[in-house]
Order: structure tokens, then C-alpha cells, then sequence
């Protein structure tokens, strides 16, 4: 699941290299809106008669992405990071499949880590015990709990939660960094 959607994110940190250049801050009315320019962005790149990238530009997920991530000022993530520093990186590595299956893995793993803060919290599904396994004579009964054990483990957990940093994470508002500036895209 996080080797695809880390493949996604590279395909459209590529597609929408220098994006950030092509927006404008219009500042008229109360709240500031963003403008993005369409056909300057297209024409940076060389691709203005690209039907599919216009129509990509055109729909209303990407008018929402640009709403989002258009302010100059916000939380940064993993995306940000991909479009301002690594399309080099991933250029580079179009033509040597092994290096893009190991970025990839680390995507992968950055995207993992992004959505589970303490891989130790993370629960496993316990599957449903067959029909009639309770009939089965090699299964053992569960042992009688221990009560006086489980409030030792309970004071213990709770005595080291409480020393431990807290489990969410605060997002840290920055510049979003621009990027490098918007070349030809040669993937089409």
C-alpha cells in the first residue's frame, strides 16, 4: 500500500514541478485568494498542447490542491519536500530502475512513519477462531487471569507513559520552499 501511493507521489511531484512558481497571491479582497496560472505553467514546460496534463489542471481535484497547498505559509510535508528538493533526484534516476525501487522503499517507509508516530501502539488484527475450534481437545483452556500481575503491568505502563514524550506530533508551520525552477518535462 505505501510502495503505491509513494510511486503516486512521485509521479505527481514530477507532474507538478514548479507549480509554486505559477501561483499568485491576490490580495483585493478580505481573505487572500490564489491564482494559479495555467498556461504559463504549460508553456514553461513546453506542453501547452498536452491534452491530458490539461485536463488535469483543469479539474476540480487539482483546483482544490492548489486552494490547499497554495499559501506561502503552512505546514510542510513529504510532498513539499519531493517538489522543492528531489526532482533532480528523480530525474536522475528514470533510467536505473533499481535506484527508483530503493527511493521508493524510503518513501514508502517515510510514509509509514508519517501515519504511525509509534510503530509500538500499533495493533495487529487477531483473526476469528474457526467454527467448533473450541470443540478441539489439543487446545488448552485460557489460563485464569491474574489480577494482582495486571495491575503490576498497568502501574508499570502507566509509569513509563508518563515519562515518555507525547504521541502527537505538532506540525510546525514554515515557507513552503519554492523548488527548483520549472524545465521542460520530458516524460510525455
Amino acid at each position: 500500500d505505501k510502495e503505491v501511493r509513494a510511486i503516486f507521489l512521485r509521479l505527481f511531484a514530477q507532474l507538478f514541478q514548479g507549480y509554486r512558481s505559477c501561483l499568485q497571491l491576490i490580495r483585493i479582497h478580505a481573505e487572500p485568494v490564489i491564482h494559479f496560472h495555467k498556461a504559463a505553467f504549460l508553456g514553461q514546460r513546453g506542453l501547452i498542447e498536452n491534452d491530458f496534463l490539461t485536463k488535469v489542471l483543469n479539474g476540480m481535484a487539482f483546483a482544490g490542491f492548489v486552494s490547499e497547498r497554495g499559501p506561502p505559509f503552512r505546514t510542510c510535508d513529504l510532498f513539499d519536500e519531493l517538489v522543492a528538493f528531489e526532482v533532480e533526484r528523480i530525474k536522475a534516476e528514470e533510467g536505473n530502475p533499481p535506484k527508483m525501487i530503493k527511493h521508493v522503499r524510503e518513501l514508502a517507509e517515510q510514509l509509514f512513519k508519517n501515519e504511525n508516530p509509534n510503530p509500538h501502539i500499533a495493533f495487529q488484527k487477531v483473526p476469528r477462531p474457526t467454527e467448533g475450534s473450541h470443540l478441539r481437545v489439543h487446545i488448552l483452556p485460557f489460563p485464569r487471569i491474574n489480577e494482582g500481575r495486571v495491575q503490576e503491568l498497568l502501574q508499570e505502563g502507566l509509569a513509563r507513559s508518563q515519562g515518555a514524550p507525547p504521541a502527537t506530533r505538532v506540525d510546525k508551520k514554515c515557507v513552503v520552499p519554492a523548488g527548483p525552477p520549472v524545465g521542460k518535462f520530458t516524460c510525455f
